[in-house]
């Protein structure tokens, strides 16, 4: 594609990366920049139909800057950032706008192959129709310097006239020899060697949607492919579009079953993926699996097929024991990521593998070892040789039977460690160990910025770990059961915090303190473990020290509407709350009132909010409150609120953005679960439990939505006779209440491998 850069000399342009991508083609969005005599000025365009913003120019794109671009005021002259080179603007243009990250990647690579050069040149497409039409007016747009040097190179370098090839040449005498091709007709080799450097899995769908050429060139480079419900598509049919998939991550069970209690044997098996990606993609490098149902055999074969195999993560899965885990150990010779989180570890013999010992005796490429969740103890001798032949370990975490002595000597072992899961955190039995003799383990950990663990602290040597809290951006306190007073001299080390996870037994006086010392504080969690400890006082302190906020999750036993409407003022760019009332139908303790206005204000001051929980006293007002005012929220949990079906009516009629919906004991029947027909085939689930629902209203929702798979929980149903108890007893299962319903998208229909306790309508 022909083009002309700022200087008058002839480009080729790699691509246009569209700024911003809707569902529907006629959507999509460019974001572009126009020269004038005082500056560059940003424009915006629509595909199909040319608009342009701000100016007068007709048939002329320019080179795009990624979108949404911020403004960032200098002093004198401004730099325009394309392609990661830095050049001068104009005095007239007081702002500059710095590019995504892909356009930095793509100044990395060598651009000289797709005949482009990163000299900073601000590039301009004209469209073939209108070249002549507009040689006059575009002329007359240029900045005077621009066009009195006459003709410059029309190569990289060389060239003739007034300019050179490397100087400021005026514009071209005369056009291009032949007219540019149309977007579609770009390269596919170039669209891709410019597509690989694109890694953001978002900005990868944006780009697919531009049209057919740059679909298939988006899918030959993807590399690293997201699944959010492993029901959603075959692994054939993913596999079949994907065809260089080098990292799979994959969820099954949607995040409720985490908290509520769900059929063990409910699906999402990894056999099937697995089963495909063996003879799809033998080059896989990277799994990450959540929620899924994983066995010994299927770690065994994972093992077997991909030699070239380097990161496994297990998050919340079950199925498998150690002798999968050794398989691992003993065949990938490469591993570097090894990362077992939250799974249930399962043994069938009394007597377990010892995994540890069968990692390669030579110098390993572990990166990243960790095993909190497995309950049995390991072989410490093997694993202190483990850490000590991985010269590249970096995050280690161990479980509960590796005592505060010998969490030392693996310190000792990897001083070069950035995270540290430290176990129990207590001595072992008949094991002496001086707390001066820890803490200089400590302070010779310098690069250590993540602590987690702390499952059973012993309060003599919690202040141990005084030395590298200074450095520490993520502490994670969730398993200690830690007082105030125990917490203080510790958190006021930690100026530079960001994420603090801790349970609710440092009460109102402790979070008092995380305000106080942790001013950059992003993320809290306060989880539940006993009664009456933390409150509205608390959420007020934190919201008064930590206005960097982005994320809370918090438990409590009472709150107030004051507290809320404080907390979304001094927090407005919080992106998740998740407010955990424990008490049912809770009002403000103060007033007796209900919670709706504290929920209303942070739906109305956090314009970023895109996970929201709600709890307590709540009407039907609070929904319309999120309706109106919660445009961006796409996760939405409930619990024990509303009066009537209005409520989610409002929700599935006004939250656009809308993916996961939780609904659970909640006044809520089929009138409201029809209200969403329009919105289910953009959600990625919803989920409702001792709701008021009707089995027929469930039915009437998968008849009118083929591709939505319509799921009914419950120990009473069996699959075996429900043909026949349906057409005897039609009229009396028309009228039963449905206990628990899960709905989601699904390409391919209904599956075929649900246990007798779920129905699929």
């Amino acid at each position: 594609m022909e083009l002309l850069d700022a200087f008058g000399r002839r480009r080729r342009l790699c691509c246009l990366l569209p700024s911003k991508v809707g569902r529907r083609r006629e959507s999509l969005r460019w974001c572009c920049l126009l020269p004038s005599k005082v500056g560059y000025c940003l424009l915006s365009s629509k595909v199909g139909r040319r608009s342009v913003k701000g100016g007068k120019e007709k048939g002329v794109a320019w080179m795009v800057l990624p979108a949404p671009v911020n403004s960032r005021k200098e002093k004198g002259l401004g730099h325009w950032r394309a392609f990661g080179v830095k050049f001068r603007e104009q005095k007239g243009l007081q702002k500059s706008f710095p590019p995504k990250t892909i356009f930095e990647a793509v100044a990395a690579a060598k651009l000289s192959v797709l005949g482009l050069e990163s000299d900073g040149s601000m590039a301009r497409v004209e469209e073939a129709g209108d070249r002549e039409e507009n040689k006059e007016e575009e002329t007359n747009c240029w900045p005077p310097e621009a066009v009195e040097g006459g003709r410059g190179g029309e190569g990289p370098s060389g060239g003739s006239g007034g300019g050179d090839g490397d100087g400021d040449g005026g514009r071209p005498d005369t056009p291009p020899q032949s007219p540019p091709p149309y977007m579609d007709q770009l390269p596919e080799d170039v669209l891709e060697n410019v597509l690989q450097f694109l890694v953001c899995r978002r900005d990868r769908n944006a780009a697919s949607l531009v049209c057919r050429s740059w679909y298939r060139a988006e899918a030959h480079t993807r590399r690293e492919l997201f699944v959010g419900n492993c029901y959603a598509v075959s692994p054939a049919r993913a596999l079949r579009r994907f065809c260089g998939v080098r990292a799979l991550v994959l969820k099954g069970r949607p995040r409720f079953t985490d908290l509520h209690p769900f059929p063990r044997n409910w699906g999402a098996c990894f056999s099937p993926w697995l089963t495909a990606l063996t003879t799809a993609s033998p080059w896989l490098e990277r799994v990450c699996l959540k929620r899924m149902t994983v066995s010994d055999a299927d770690l065994a074969l994972l093992a077997f097929s991909f030699p070239s195999f380097v990161d496994l993560t297990l998050i919340g899965c079950y199925g498998f024991g150690t002798p999968g885990l050794a398989v691992i150990a003993e065949l990938c010779k490469n591993l570097r990521v090894l990362d077992l989180i939250e799974n249930d570890v399962e043994d069938e013999d009394e007597a377990p593998v010892d995994w540890i010992s069968r990692f390669p005796k030579t110098t390993t490429s572990l990166e990243s070892l960790s095993f909190e969740c497995v309950t049995r103890p390991v072989n410490f001798s093997a694993l202190e040789a483990l850490v000590a032949r991985s010269p590249s370990l970096q995050r280690l975490r161990v479980n509960q039977n590796v005592s505060l002595g010998q969490l030392r000597r693996l310190m000792i072992r990897a001083p070069h460690l950035t995270h540290l899961g430290t176990g129990s955190f207590c001595p072992g039995i008949a094991e002496d160990l001086n707390a001066a003799d820890l803490e200089q383990a400590f302070l010779a950990s310098k690069s250590l910025i993540c602590l987690s663990g702390f499952r059973e602290v012993a309060p003599e040597y919690l202040l141990a770990v005084l030395p590298v809290c200074a450095n520490l951006v993520s502490l994670n306190l969730s398993y200690a059961v830690i007082t105030a007073e125990l917490l203080k001299p510790v958190m006021l080390e930690c100026h530079n915090l960001r994420t603090f996870w801790v349970l609710d037994t440092i009460g109102d006086e402790g979070l008092r303190t995380v305000a106080k010392a942790c001013k950059n504080l992003h993320e809290l969690r306060v989880f539940h473990y006993t009664d009456y400890s933390v409150s509205d006082a608390g959420l007020v302190a934190i919201s008064n020290g930590c206005w960097k906020l982005q994320s809370i999750l918090f438990f409590c036993q009472r709150m107030t509407n004051a507290a809320l409407v404080t907390m979304s003022k001094n927090c407005p760019d919080l992106v998740v709350f998740r407010l955990c009332i424990s008490n049912v139908h809770c009002p403000d303790h103060v007033t007796g009132e209900s919670m709706d206005e504290g929920f209303g204000a942070i739906v109305m001051n956090c314009k970023k909010l895109t996970n929201l929980t709600v709890s307590g006293l709540l009407t039907d007002k609070v929904f319309e409150y999120i309706a109106t005012y919660g445009k961006l929220v796409r996760t939405l949990s409930v619990e024990f609120a509303g009066n009537t079906d209005l409520s989610l009516k409002y929700v599935l009629e006004g939250c656009r953005r809308l993916q996961k919906l939780e609904i659970r004991n909640c006044p809520f029947g089929d009138a409201g679960l029809l209200s969403g027909i329009h919105q289910y085939y953009n959600m990625r689930f919803l989920w409702m439990a001792s709701c008021e629902l009707s089995l027929s209203g469930c039915k009437e929702v998968a008849q009118s939505m083929p591709n939505l798979v319509v799921e009914v929980i419950g120990d009473w149903l069996d699959l075996n006779s429900w043909s026949e108890h349906f057409d005897s007893c039609s009229e009396d299962l028309d009228s039963d209440d449905v206990d628990e319903l899960y709905l989601y998208r699904s390409l391919e229909g209904p599956r075929n491998d649900a246990p007798p306790s779920v129905s699929i309508l």
